[in-house]
């Protein structure tokens, strides 16, 4: 799976955010302020398709466009090769980062403790 730009990543959210796939048009509007013109998106989405995380499908004059990958599996790749890359692929470390920032509380640590605990169970 190629890493995305970070205009790639933006149009990747508002993808998955329509449940049926959906227009260059679609997404702009799901697009945060500033945003892009219409033929910069639209470049970026024929990027994405050519790397492989969407389909195409011409409907009259335009076309749809709808993911190939699932957000929960970009998502996963995504954060090992961050682990990886940054957290010396440890887990761990990454909480532990999180934990020193004061980005996590104790409480919120508990909890995940506890998914992991009840993870295991199952």
């Amino acid at each position: 799976m190629e890493r995305l730009t970070q205009p790639e990543e933006d149009a990747m959210q508002a993808f998955w955010q329509l449940p049926d796939g959906g227009f260059v048009k679609e997404v702009l509007e799901l697009l945060p302020e500033p945003r892009p013109p219409y033929t910069t998106l639209a470049s970026t989405v024929r990027n994405l398709e050519r790397k492989g995380y969407l389909r195409s499908e011409k409907l009259g004059n335009s076309f749809r466009y709808t993911p190939l990958i699932p957000a929960a599996e970009y998502r996963k790749k995504f954060l090992g090769t961050f682990v990886g890359s940054y957290f010396r692929d440890s887990y761990k470390e990454l909480v532990s980062f999180f934990a020193k920032e004061q980005k996590i509380s104790a409480d919120e640590l508990k909890e995940i403790v506890r998914m992991i605990e009840k993870g295991q169970e199952e």
